[in-house]
């Protein structure tokens, strides 16, 4: 078990607020306070700044985040190492997934896995495929769930499953009407596009490239950070977007939304990616496992 301090300054750094860590970690705030308190006078050094309602990590306290996030893992490791010698599959399962992912495949995957295994205390922490991949890297979570191969070396990347973008567009939207829509008719529409970092933008860039239609050629209207955005911009009749099948499954039955496929078909490969270079739990591998049988059993 790690110090006890080190968690609560682990949960202060992460959340930059004594009062949410003291919520995330159920305890009083003056109780938090007080733990961060001891840690600086052990190390002589302050670890945070302090001044008017907000802190700040100092230079000493990046450097403690730094040690306290490798500290906590190899805590993690150990209880779970620990609980394989009994043959019992629990511990923590750090996992983190990009939004596509997270909000439209992964519940199911989540909510099967912990009825199989209850003693698992799984955590999914949710951004987009650059930011995952770099948590994955830092080995603060034990596996991610991303829309392109890791570009980041000491990661192994592995296909789960196959994954097909549609164009959606609000029903009276004129491309609503057509059984298939190429790159090239789609630049003379008005385009609600993914942010930077994000998979789907990613692939999205390499199809109209590929295409010949210059990304500059687009009628971009705006970035957005999420398919929930996307899909509310888009039903005003705005414009249109790409996004991922699963994404619009239920608005599309509902015909709350039109979708058309693209001409040639637009499909990626979803990854699992983990590092190369630590030691994998019997948890992990068969989470991995779980999770590419689960996945191509939804992409069907």
């Amino acid at each position: 078990m790690a110090d006890r301090r080190l968690q609560v300054f682990h949960a202060v750094a992460k959340h930059l607020s004594f009062t949410r860590a003291a919520d995330a970690l159920f305890m009083t705030q003056p109780a938090v306070t007080f733990q961060i308190k001891q840690l600086e006078e052990q190390y002589s050094t302050r670890l945070f700044e302090r001044r008017h309602g907000s802190i700040s990590l100092t230079p000493a306290g990046e450097l403690v985040l730094g040690y306290a996030e490798r500290i906590l893992a190899l805590s993690d490791e150990m209880e779970t190492r620990l609980s394989e010698m009994t043959g019992e599959m629990r511990g923590p399962l750090l996992v983190g997934a990009s939004t596509t992912i997270a909000e439209f495949m992964l519940p199911r995957v989540l909510g099967e896995f912990n009825a199989l295994y209850p003693q698992v205390r799984a955590r999914l922490i949710v951004a987009n495929s650059e930011s995952i991949e770099s948590r994955v890297a830092e080995h603060t979570l034990d596996v991610g769930l991303i829309e392109a191969p890791a570009k980041l070396s000491g990661l192994n990347s592995q296909i789960c499953c196959e994954d097909e973008l549609l164009v959606i567009c609000a029903p009276d939207y004129p491309l609503a009407t057509l059984k298939s829509v190429t790159p090239k008719v789609l630049a003379d529409y008005e385009y609600i596009s993914r942010e930077p970092g994000s998979g789907t933008r990613e692939i999205s860039d390499a199809y109209f490239a590929a295409n010949q239609v210059p990304l500059e050629n687009l009628k971009t209207q705006m970035e957005l950070g999420s398919p929930e955005a996307l899909k509310g911009v888009v039903s005003t009749g705005l414009g249109f977007a790409i996004v991922s099948r699963a994404v619009v499954a239920k608005e599309t039955r509902l015909g709350a939304l039109a979708s058309v496929p693209l001409n040639p078909p637009l499909t990626r490969s979803l990854y699992l990616v983990h590092p190369q270079d630590r030691f994998q739990s019997r948890l992990t591998t068969t989470f991995i496992d779980f999770a590419k049988k689960k996945l191509r059993e939804l992409a069907l």
